[in-house]
């Protein structure tokens, strides 16, 4: 019996790449866009893809597009949360309608998703819910502090479900932390950066251009959103997934003082269950 996932976010970058090889590797694929029409005739051709209209801001969007997978498939097998945005401003530059947008997706519609979706995910005998986090989920970092609190919230979220999703369930729970992705990240952040006012010329700007230097240096051969997809993969393949992934080695180099500890994240979802439910 082919299995099922759904994936929000499948416009381009690691939504798309992860859609096109589940498909080419016999799963059923539920892919969320804003523009069906579109990723429809670029695409059309996939066997087992089945582009839909998905907006993770909108909790009536969703329920109506769970409802018409629930009318295809009785369970749904993995949901991966991958819909969102990257920011890069000072919190003191930054309109709060800016951040308001920034945790409307990143934080929110990862919260709009799951509900939706858990009806579905829990008729599955072995159910799993992934998120897109990202190192900077795990490490705060300059001019990145709103796109960082928004990850750090999902962080929170998953880690808690976590404790009890599995036991009460049989969901596992796995936040996926890339690093640095070959998804044009500087020409983007810099065109935004463009139509929101530029680099202001104020007491920051230094340390801004300084920051956008090095990340340019640090990050000149970053992963590739098909290597990210495969990583997805082998991860729903596994007999115990893990809390946290790391998607690379750059990335587990940078986060290894916040994870050495505890890399996969089991550890203290275990500890936690069995102090506060004695599970």
């Amino acid at each position: 019996m082919q299995k099922t996932i759904c994936i929000t976010g499948v416009s381009s970058g690691i939504g798309l790449a992860t859609a096109l090889t589940f498909a080419r590797n016999d799963w059923i694929v539920y892919a969320g866009t804003r523009d069906v029409v579109r990723d429809r005739g670029l695409y059309g051709e996939e066997a087992n893809l089945h582009f839909m209209e998905m907006e993770v801001t909108s909790p009536a969007s969703l329920r109506k597009t769970f409802e018409e997978i629930g009318q295809s498939h009785d369970q749904l097998d993995v949901l991966f949360c991958n819909a969102g945005f990257g920011y890069l401003r000072a919190l003191g530059q930054a309109p709060i309608e800016d951040i308001e947008r920034v945790f409307d997706t990143n934080v929110y519609g990862v919260m709009h998703t799951i509900k939706a979706a858990l009806p579905l995910l829990r008729k599955s005998d072995s159910g799993h819910i992934i998120a897109t986090s990202s190192v900077g989920g795990l490490v705060g970092q300059p001019f990145n502090e709103i796109y960082c609190a928004s990850k750090f919230a999902v962080e929170g979220l998953l880690e808690s479900m976590a404790t009890y999703y599995k036991p009460l369930f049989n969901i596992d729970i796995t936040l996926l932390e890339p690093g640095a992705i070959a998804t044009n990240f500087n020409q983007t952040v810099l065109k935004h950066i463009g139509s929101t006012g530029g680099v202001l010329n104020d007491e920051y700007k230094p340390f801004l251009d300084a920051y956008i230097d090095t990340f340019s240096k640090r990050n000149s051969v970053p992963q590739t959103s098909e290597s990210v997809a495969d990583v997805v993969l082998d991860l729903v393949n596994k007999e115990v997934k893990p809390l946290r992934l790391r998607t690379s080695e750059a990335g587990e180099r940078f986060a290894a003082h916040k994870v050495s500890a505890d890399p996969t994240g089991l550890e203290g979802v275990l500890k936690t269950r069995k102090l506060l439910l004695g599970m």
